[in-house]
Parts: structure tokens; C-alpha cells; sequence
């Protein structure tokens, strides 16, 4: 472990990175960056390979290898290197991956056979070759987290870039302040997006549209987004992200006899001052699902303190559950400034109605609404084609075929609104109970983590994933931006450490 050179390597790439999506440097010179990347991954130690592409998750960029092919991202030649590290040394020694790995594989399966009714084969291929991709370096996460000191070392990794795309978000909305409309568009999709995912993704948000604004009427506001493509991946990963965040600001508090006023009024890790600015950057994302899957998230947060206590669950652990689904009152309370910064004057425009983030909150029961029609019409058309397609929908990526929409369009983003739906969708009604029994078997694993882990910081993380990983999924019911490649592997990452955790209970799982 040289977590010295690991530091440096670091703050060297994000120089790089900074000058490169500002356009201080040329993009070729993401060259130079790759090749420094890998000849570090390939010497230092797995586990600092490992902790450092974590911690490096949202400032991955494109490699523009020709002027048509510019948005091959460097985490897929990395993540694969860090895989092949793992996975050598094994081939000639059985190693096991849990009982989580049968609805997994047989979500494969189904995904590999959906090919079959796909209009466009290639485009399935490339979709699976995706998610394998995204998945390798949970393999290893999960292999490394097995030990307590490299899974908590990850979990301390995890809260950077979190802390890191949060910051970003604000240094976004303060450019509201100083530039108009145009020049925002110039200055974040023609050249930080453009740098950043190559210019297909450019023309997207150009031309095809993005989810980086609210309208009403004239008057428009930003939905804040940072390094991320939409507004939506966006909160999806600094929410993964807090569970890390709350193990490193409480864990002083381990060995500690503990009541709900004594950790009010008892400072915990600075760290903690992290959670209502994440909030806030999330409320200010205005994806009115991460709003209402908050609900959700709340009231799951009560059944699991009935559950706590019907199982008997020790109360130092009951105590710090409550302690942090009580920050969900804040999460709350910061409407209340989240609401005069939307009705600011920005992109140089006067506003003349100061509630239009109120607005856009009601707006989410409103049925009449033209984005919650859409959706509503989008629903429709998944179920008529999930009844016509029951085994192996309609192909994996080649959803906008259910909605009788160019191929070439999955890469704008249609989709079902609805992860689960889509899932289906694409890949039939068992793919998507294969996709449940696996989510059921993590909630369950978490829980069980939370209950039995000797160690306080793991303990403190599962009780918080308790809480935004079912945040997450809750959202998913609404969008399918889980899928963006950034958020899946902050869920990857998180799920791995999850069920790498071995547990003094009658299964170990």
C-alpha cells in the first residue's frame, strides 16, 4: 500500500482532467494521461489500483481515438486491466462469488437470449458488453472487501469524489450568475461535456435535447448536474455516496454507550457538514423523483425501526439508524433555501415568479403536466409491449422500438422511465424477477450487515445504505439513469463492499 504515490497520482490526473475538459490543453492529450493511468494500475498494488479508480469514478474522460470515435472512456480500459490483475492469479485456484451469483447469472442469460428478437443485434451486443464492463471492477472490489481494513480504506475513498462533483455542482450554479444562456451552453456541453463524453454526447445536448434546465414560460432555471451527463445520475450518485460520508463522520463513537441527544449535542466528524450540501445539490438537481423516492425512503426508514425492534437489535445501532434518518428532516427543511436560489435571477434573466421551484414541486401530482403525461404515455406503450413480448422482450438496448422510435435514439435517452419496466421491456417478464430476487437478496443482505457486523464503521455504512440504496431504488421506479455509466459503477462499488461483508450469523450472508 503507498497511499503517497497514490495521492499524487491523483492530484496529477485531475490537473490533467481540469485542463483538458477546460480546453487549456488539447484533447490529445488525454494520450498522455491514459498511458501514465495504466502503467500506474499495472505496477501499483491491486488494492491501490483498486482504491484509486473508485475515488476517480466521476473524472474517467473520452479518448478521442479518431474524430467519429471519441467517447471510449478510459475507466473501461482500466477497469478491465484491474480485472485481469484479479482474476490471473485465480484461474487455477475455485473461488466463489456467494449464492447472490445465481439471479445474476441467470440475468445474463436471459440478456445474452434476448439478442435473438433484437432488430438491431449489434447494438444488443454492445449493451451487454457494457454491463460486463461496468461490472468487473465489482468483482474485485468484492474479492478485496472481504478484509475489514480494505473495505473501510474504500469506504473513506468512496466520499471523495463525492465531495469533489458536489463542490462542481456549485461552482455550476454560480456560473448561472456570469454567463447567459448561450454562453452556459457553449462553456458546458461545446466544451467541459464535449471534452468530457466526445462529441456525439455534444450534439445530443445541443441538438436532441438535455434535463439541465426547467422551464416556465420564459423564465428558466438550472437543474444542477456537475460532471455528470443529466440531472438525474447526478443525485443518484452523491446520494450512494452519503452512507460513506455518515461511517466516517460517526465512527468515533464506537465502544461508546449512546442516546439520541448525547449525538446532537456531541460533535461528530467534521465530514458530517458534507450531508446538507449533498442534500441541497440534490434538491437543486430539480429531479422531482429523488423528491418523492425521499417519501419512500423515509417510510421504509420507520418499517425498519419496527423491524429493529421486534428482532431485538442492539441499541447503540437502533440508536445510530435513527440518528441518521433523522438528517432526512433536513433533507426537507433545505427547500426552504433551495427555493429562493431557483427563483434567482440567472443566465442574466430576470424572474418575476419567485416559487417556481414550488411550482415544480406540485407539479409532481399534476397529471396533466406535459413531462408527467409523457411519462404516463411512455408506461402505457412498456406494458403493451411487455404483454406482447413476455419472454425476451424486445432485445437488451433496443428499447425505442417500443416506442416506434429510431435506434438511434438510445443513446438520447429513451427510455421506459422506469428501470423495472424496462428491464422487462427489453428483456422479458423472468429477467426482471431475476433482477428483484437479486435486489431483495442485497436489502436483505444490508440488513443483516447492519444487525451483525462486529465492526462499528461497516456497521454504520450498511445502516445508512439501508437508506439511500433504497432511496435509489425507489427513484428507479421513475427513471432508468441508474444505468448512466458513472452512477452503475458508484452502485457497483457500493453493492460489491456490501456483499462482501461476512457476517457471525447462522449463513454468513
Amino acid at each position: 500500500m503507498n497511499n503517497k504515490l497514490l495521492n499524487w497520482v491523483f492530484v496529477g490526473q485531475l490537473v490533467l482532467f481540469g485542463l483538458i475538459i477546460t480546453g487549456i490543453l488539447p484533447r490529445e492529450t488525454v494520450f498522455f494521461l491514459v498511458a501514465g493511468l495504466v502503467v500506474y494500475i499495472l505496477f501499483a498494488s491491486l488494492e491501490d489500483a483498486t482504491v484509486f479508480f473508485v475515488r476517480s469514478i466521476p473524472f474517467f474522460i473520452a479518448i478521442p481515438i479518431t474524430a467519429t470515435f471519441d467517447n471510449f472512456n478510459i475507466w473501461r480500459i482500466l477497469s478491465a486491466i484491474i480485472f485481469l490483475r484479479w482474476i490471473w492469479p485465480k484461474i487455477t485456484n475455485k473461488f466463489q462469488i456467494s449464492n447472490f451469483k445465481i439471479p445474476l447469472f441467470l440475468l445474463l442469460i436471459f440478456a445474452v437470449l434476448s439478442i435473438i428478437p433484437a432488430p438491431d443485434k449489434i447494438l444488443a451486443i454492445k449493451r451487454i458488453i457494457y454491463f460486463l464492463n461496468l461490472s468487473l471492477i465489482g468483482l474485485v472490489i468484492y474479492d478485496l472487501a472481504q478484509n475489514e481494513r480494505s473495505a473501510k480504506r474504500l469506504i473513506k475513498n468512496i466520499s471523495i469524489p463525492v465531495i469533489a462533483v458536489t463542490l462542481v455542482g456549485f461552482i455550476q450554479l454560480g456560473s448561472t450568475y456570469i454567463m447567459d444562456i448561450y454562453q452556459f451552453m457553449d462553456f458546458w456541453a461545446g466544451k467541459i461535456q464535449f471534452n468530457q463524453f466526445g462529441s456525439a454526447w455534444s450534439y445530443i445536448v445541443y441538438n436532441l435535447g438535455n434535463t439541465w434546465y426547467a422551464y416556465y414560460g420564459e423564465q428558466i432555471s438550472l437543474r444542477m448536474f456537475s460532471l455528470f451527463p443529466d440531472s438525474h445520475s447526478f443525485p443518484q450518485f452523491i446520494l450512494l455516496g452519503l452512507p460513506a460520508i455518515f461511517a466516517l463522520a460517526l465512527r468515533k463513537f464506537e465502544g461508546v454507550s449512546l442516546n439520541l441527544k448525547k449525538l446532537y449535542r456531541t460533535r461528530t466528524g467534521l465530514i458530517i457538514i458534507w450531508v446538507p450540501i449533498v442534500f441541497l445539490a440534490a434538491i437543486l438537481s430539480g429531479t422531482r423523483g429523488i423528491w418523492l423516492a425521499s417519501l419512500g425512503a423515509a417510510g421504509l426508514g420507520f418499517i425498519m425501526m419496527a423491524l429493529f425492534k421486534k428482532a431485538g437489535v442492539q441499541e447503540n445501532r437502533k440508536i445510530i439508524f435513527k440518528y441518521v434518518l433523522s438528517y432526512l428532516v433536513l433533507f426537507f427543511l433545505l427547500f426552504s433555501i433551495a427555493l429562493p436560489l431557483n427563483a434567482s435571477p440567472q443566465f442574466l434573466l430576470y424572474k418575476q415568479d419567485a416559487a417556481l421551484l414550488a411550482k415544480r414541486v406540485r407539479s409532481i401530482i399534476n397529471f396533466g403536466e406535459t413531462s408527467n403525461k409523457e411519462r404516463i404515455r411512455i408506461y402505457k406503450l412498456t406494458l403493451v409491449s411487455i404483454y406482447k413480448n413476455p419472454l425476451l422482450g424486445v432485445g437488451i438496448g433496443n428499447f425505442p422500438v417500443v416506442l416506434n422510435q429510431d435506434l438511434a435514439l438510445a443513446k438520447a435517452g429513451s427510455s421506459a422511465h422506469n428501470i423495472y419496466l424496462q428491464v422487462a421491456a427489453e428483456m422479458g417478464i423472468l429477467a426482471l424477477i431475476f433482477s428483484l430476487w437479486f435486489l431483495w437478496l442485497l436489502m436483505r443482505k444490508i440488513y443483516r450487515n447492519f444487525v451483525y457486523s462486529k465492526d462499528w464503521e461497516i456497521t454504520i455504512y450498511n445502516g445508512a445504505s439501508l437508506i439511500f440504496v433504497s432511496w435509489v431504488l425507489i427513484y428507479s421506479l421513475t427513471d432508468v439513469a441508474l444505468f448512466d455509466e458513472r452512477a452503475f459503477l458508484m452502485f457497483v462499488a457500493t453493492i460489491s463492499l456490501i456483499l462482501a461483508i461476512k457476517n457471525p450469523d447462522n449463513t454468513g450472508y
